[in-house]
């Protein structure tokens, strides 16, 4: 347990990144060891929270709020789930925060602990001010896996009614203002054949055959994406993405593969679908692919699974958070990317969302992650600057 006198001291933000480090929070593991350390700092200095958990208890969101317990105002959501370090090669204890030349190096320090730091250390400071308007946090879990953290807060929200008016998810961006990234969705394709001596073919039905015919076909849907479009300017690339990651299938070479597998994702722009996509996908393994199986054992075939998804996130270039931030930052453009986030979740909630956070995406899950001391004090004076232009 955190001793009272630990969590009532005053934390710089390297300190404070230094203890959330600490915490292996692995999107593979719980994370309450951790939220208990928050509980414990904001317990001490009277900042009330919410907490919500998945479905075992082992994970949990926390959503403070300073100044008014109150709907409105603007909230600062951050991650603290990473990915892991295992099979990566570190030249320091990834769980213990190490300073170089200015930067440091640690898992998460980038994605995205650095921003939830800098957060909670502003924090009894702005206790202090007496907001007029609230400031909320949010702290989730499994952001980097299925972003459930994300789904299961915006549940909490709805059922406290304590919604904001805006946010501003820190992922690592360069203090720059980001309006829109791409949305995904993941999923994951079986195929059942039917087994056999690989010297009779056509008493079987090889699973990998059909795979790899349904593969090239969406590798031909990659190609037409990027000659075809529709194509946004500020996506890089411009257009959807459509990726195979892993396949799986057969045993030994002389017997024909009764299952295969694949995991493949979409990035969309916009003004793509990717459940159209799916769709398409669907239409064209019924009608190019199956058949053939379908004639030797109607039992094979193909299935279909999406694994997770997030939505787009798009914020219009003249909404009044998109001006509030540029101020806030000195920045007089504005970014799009191509990963995810869970922006688009508190979009579609109702909540208009912008990215801006320390740190760049660049040397998020890497070996030997780093922030640089300077983007940590960007992000400090970034938060005083939010609650004295909008809060006060």
């Amino acid at each position: 347990m955190i001793e009272r006198s630990e969590a009532a001291r005053r934390y710089s933000t390297a300190e404070m990144l230094e203890r959330l480090v600490a915490f292996d929070t692995s999107s593979c593991k719980p994370n309450l060891e951790l939220i208990q350390f928050v509980r414990h700092y904001l317990d001490t200095h009277g900042i009330p929270y919410r907490i919500s958990t998945d479905e075992t208890g082992e994970k949990a969101n926390l959503h403070a709020i300073i100044g008014p317990q109150s709907a409105g105002g603007v909230a600062l959501s951050g991650h603290v789930d990473t990915v892991p370090v295992e099979g990566q090669t570190w030249t320091s204890d990834p769980r213990q925060l190490r300073e170089e030349s200015g930067r440091w190096y640690a898992r998460g320090a980038a994605d995205m602990k650095g921003f939830v730091a800098s957060a909670l250390v502003a924090a009894p400071e702005l206790k202090a001010r007496a907001l007029a308007r609230p400031l909320h946090l949010f702290i989730s879990y499994d952001e980097e896996t299925t972003c459930n953290g994300a789904r299961r807060l915006i549940e909490d929200l709805r059922e406290s009614g304590l919604r904001p008016n805006f946010c501003i998810v820190g992922e690592p961006s360069g203090m720059q203002p980001v309006l829109a990234h791409k949305g995904r969705l993941v999923m994951r394709v079986l195929v059942r054949g039917v087994p056999g001596h690989s010297s009779e073919p056509s008493k079987g039905v090889n699973a990998v055959f059909a795979a790899a015919e349904a593969i090239a076909w969406l590798a031909s849907e990659s190609r037409r994406f990027g000659s075809e479009g529709p194509f946004e300017e500020g996506f890089d690339p411009p257009h959807t993405t459509v990726h195979v990651g892993t396949v799986q299938g057969g045993t030994v070479l002389n017997i024909i593969p009764e299952k295969a597998e694949f995991v493949m994702e979409w990035r969309t722009i916009p003004a793509d679908d990717f459940f159209h996509e799916i769709e398409r996908v669907k239409e064209h393994v019924a009608r190019a692919i199956e058949p053939a199986m379908k004639k030797v054992d109607p039992g094979t075939g193909f299935t279909f699974e999406v694994v997770s998804w997030i939505p787009g996130l798009s914020l219009p270039p003249d909404h009044e958070l998109t001006s509030a931030i540029k101020q806030l930052t000195g920045s007089n453009s504005t970014a799009k990317v191509s990963y995810g986030t869970e922006g688009g979740l508190y979009q579609e909630a109702g909540i208009p969302t912008i990215i801006c956070g320390p740190g760049h995406i660049a040397q998020a899950h890497k070996p030997d992650e780093w922030i640089a001391q300077s983007q940590l004090d960007e992000c400090d004076l970034f938060v005083r600057r939010l609650a004295e232009r909008l809060l006060v």
